[in-house]
């Protein structure tokens, strides 16, 4: 269990270090290609279920899809298509992952 813990909480980083400098929130793609971009620059693996794995997080942590109590992510209203945004400043959005 706790090796399926790490890679999700590596994720939950790389949303939210992607979607940080976006306060008004990015396109999917936009996230996706942000996030390979930093796994790139870093030499990290790039597996072929990536944009999958990246996803389910993303939803585990979003409000108004089934969320649990802590709502990390969002998708905004007010933007047509596939925006995601963080729901939280970035240093609160790390506590809830470092805890569980």
């Amino acid at each position: 269990m706790s090796h399926d813990r790490a890679p999700r909480a590596t994720i939950v980083e790389e949303l939210v270090a992607a979607l940080a400098p976006h306060p008004a929130g990015l396109r999917r793609w936009s996230v996706m290609r942000a996030i390979r971009k930093g796994r790139e620059a870093v030499a990290r693996e790039i597996p072929l279920k990536l944009e999958a794995d990246v996803e389910r997080t993303f939803r585990q942590f979003c409000s108004g899809d089934g969320a649990s109590g802590t709502a990390l992510f969002y998708r905004p209203a007010e933007k047509a298509g596939e925006v995601w945004a963080l729901a939280a400043r970035p240093d609160q959005a790390r506590e809830p992952v470092s805890q569980e």
